[in-house]
């Protein structure tokens, strides 16, 4: 009797299921940040600065591009996957938001807003769920 053992070369397929719960995080952050980056994009100033407290002392240049920033990072989670056209641009997108996620933490503890810290930190978290997702556990083939 011999023993044989047997290599593969082979990777593991990411689960149906890892896919799945990306989709959904992705799809809620890019619901998300698109709401929020439109509505820094878009809408006036003053009536921004009366749903976000912060929007009244930081410089309208910073507050546009910051929505801009999370529009096109909206964008970038979904499109490049969903049309496996440059599907590496999703977790860039992911890695761009959450460093906004990231910068937004010392802002608000700056600003003495520590009572605002719960969003960045779990939607930085989701962003970087998604960034390993895409990157390394379940990558979206071209």
């Amino acid at each position: 009797m011999s023993n044989s053992v047997t290599l593969s070369n082979t990777k593991a397929r990411p689960s149906r299921t890892l896919h799945i719960i990306l989709w959904v995080v992705q799809i809620l952050l890019a619901a998300m940040f698109g709401m929020a980056g439109f509505m820094k994009s878009t809408m006036p100033i003053s009536a921004l600065a009366q749903k976000l407290v912060w929007v009244g002392s930081t410089p309208v240049i910073l507050v546009r591009f910051i929505g801009l920033s999370e529009l096109a990072a909206a964008i970038g989670l979904i499109l490049p996957a969903a049309l496996r056209i440059l599907p590496g641009l999703t977790p860039l997108a992911a890695t761009g938001l959450l460093a906004i996620m990231i910068l937004a933490v010392p802002f608000h503890l700056q600003r003495g807003e520590a009572n605002l810290l719960g969003a960045p930190i779990v939607l930085g978290a989701l962003a970087a769920f998604v960034a390993w997702g895409r990157l390394r556990a379940a990558p979206i083939g071209t």
